[in-house]
């Protein structure tokens, strides 16, 4: 059985160990849960060893999940791919959403956010390493998207999130994670109240968190391996 327990707290210190070596503050990185195809009871775990923000891919997975723990005090963040027929679903169950790559589902989750919750927070997905298998937008196209998201009333523009190509090598990864945190400090000299550099998972986090990561994203290393 996993160890939930003893997993966030060794994911904890790894953070903090990460963040002392570049001398950062370890409050200043948040640690996102992935929670993706694990059921409520390892969600329950994790809540209960004080984590608020969990992640979750799959629509599907996710709604029955976020229904059944409504009364915890939970900050759900969609994490996968965003389908134009369900984005009502996530405008009214999520309070982030890490992966628009698009002026057309912007539209869509504005139209959609009911009136009676906050804003939807958003991170532009960066494809930094220009995949063509891979979501997001490329660098350049950033500036364009977050003016549209800065317009809309109901969407509020916080960052940027990037899933860096596997296998690079040390010099790869650093040159990656400068271009992505340069691009976050461009967006956030113009919008100030950005304040989210969501990059780094559990092969790569050290390099993230030494490039400016503020959110982690962690899965295996707190839940053990995806369950079917």
């Amino acid at each position: 059985m996993t160890d939930i327990v003893a997993n966030l707290k060794k994911i904890q210190q790894d953070i903090h160990h990460c963040a002392q070596i570049v001398e950062r503050r370890s409050n200043e990185i948040l640690l996102l849960a992935v929670s993706k195809t694990h059921p409520v009871e390892k969600i329950i775990q994790a809540y209960e060893q004080g984590q608020r923000q969990f992640g979750e891919n799959y629509l599907q997975h996710a709604i029955p999940k976020i229904i059944e723990l409504n009364q915890l005090n939970i900050e759900w963040h969609f994490i996968g791919k965003i389908q134009s027929n369900k984005t009502r679903l996530i405008a009214e169950h999520f309070a982030w959403v890490q992966t628009l790559e698009s002026e057309k589902h912007a539209q869509r989750l504005n139209q959609q956010r009911p009136t009676d919750l906050p804003p939807l927070n958003i991170c532009i997905q960066v494809n930094i390493n220009e995949e063509p298998q891979k979501a997001g937008v490329l660098l350049q196209d950033v500036q364009a998207l977050a003016e549209v998201i800065q317009a809309l009333p109901h969407l509020n523009l916080r960052g940027l999130m990037a899933i860096p190509a596997a296998r690079q090598s040390v010099q790869q990864q650093n040159y990656t994670f400068n271009l992505l945190l340069q691009a976050y400090r461009n967006l956030k000299a113009q919008f100030p109240q950005v304040d989210t550099l969501s990059m780094g998972m559990t092969s790569d986090m050290q390099a993230a968190i030494a490039h400016g990561s503020t959110m982690v994203r962690i899965g295996t290393g707190i839940f053990g391996a995806r369950e079917s």
